[in-house]
């Protein structure tokens, strides 16, 4: 993501919906301090013949980012829904008519020098901004194994997206991309796989789709419990979750990366080995162009995923 980012011109912030450039906390604020934060990424995809932008699954990201806030210690005044209808009013007032990311962010907010969870004011804050590919080859990355580890669920909860365990991610991704490779593959303390940077993985071998365990240090991923559904009930696909060595990896006949942001891309590169035939599966490739028709709202089964955003009347020329 080099190039410029157009700027929400509106944000959430302090219980109302404000200019985007009123947003603003403090350089002494907690969780910019001591990275006391969680947040949320989830997708709108703007569906042309219906004139509509959807959202993916708003409710069940606003429920982990509640469940994320009371890891610690946060106690926020909302519920999946009233958020999802707060993340519409301030897409309607944006007008996008594309594809669009959202950012929730629930903080740690008092102005305060002093490392603790209790007895500190909480906050919360959202904006949404254009947005479309994450990574620039989601049809072949290359990857590398970082020499990072995952950070342990007993040192920080792997189940959160804790703000502060993204220093983690971003040591591992700076490396990989210096490097020159697309992305890393992150083993955890044990050496068995965990996720990528900053997504979830998975992988094709003897017809099974295979995953680590939610118990491998790894975010429990929305796009990933949904693509191991559309594998099972439209693929006919054997899922299997287990731990994966690093070795089974070089001979899996198809690897995938699967998140909000990525999305679904294809790896067909670890280090200095090709992955299957060296272009993306035919697995991965129906997977992809399976879920790119659900999220768009072309798969009447899994239209109760989306939440569209605009009443037809309200959508802007």
């Amino acid at each position: 993501m080099t190039a410029p980012q157009t700027l929400p011109r509106y944000a959430y912030f302090n219980g109302t919906i404000v200019p985007f450039e009123q947003a603003t906390v403090s350089v002494m604020t907690h969780a910019l301090n001591y990275g006391t934060a969680v947040f949320g990424g989830l997708r709108g995809y703007w569906n042309e013949a219906e004139e509509q932008l959807f959202l993916f699954r708003p409710d069940d990201h606003f429920e982990r980012l509640i469940q994320s806030a009371s890891l610690l210690r946060m106690t926020l005044p909302h519920t999946p829904a009233s958020l999802t209808e707060t993340l519409r009013t301030l897409l309607q007032q944006e007008g996008y008519r594309e594809n669009c990311y959202v950012r929730p962010l629930a903080y740690k907010a008092s102005v305060m020098i002093g490392v603790r969870l209790h007895d500190v004011d909480d906050a919360f804050t959202m904006f949404a901004l254009p947005f479309g590919q994450y990574v620039d080859n989601e049809e072949g990355l290359h990857v590398g194994f970082s020499a990072w580890r995952r950070v342990d669920d007993n040192a920080i909860p792997a189940r959160g997206k804790i703000a502060g365990a993204y220093a983690n991610s971003s040591l591992i991704k700076s490396d990989a991309l210096l490097a020159g490779y697309d992305e890393a593959l992150v083993l955890t303390q044990d050496g068995h796989l965990s996720e990528s940077s900053a997504a979830n993985v998975l992988l094709v071998r003897r017809g099974q789709l295979i995953t680590p365990p939610v118990s491998a240090d790894l975010l429990e991923g929305i796009t990933r419990r949904t693509v191991l559904q559309l594998a099972q009930e439209e693929l006919g696909l054997t899922v299997v979750e287990r731990q994966i060595d690093r070795s089974e990896i070089y001979l899996a006949d198809e690897l995938l990366l699967c998140g909000t942001g990525v999305q679904i891309a294809a790896v067909t590169r670890v280090e200095h080995r090709r992955i299957g035939s060296g272009d993306m599966g035919s697995i991965t490739r129906r997977l992809r162009d399976l879920y790119f028709d659900v999220v768009t709202g072309r798969v009447p089964r899994y239209r109760h995923w989306l939440t569209p955003v605009y009443r037809r009347e309200t959508v802007q020329a």
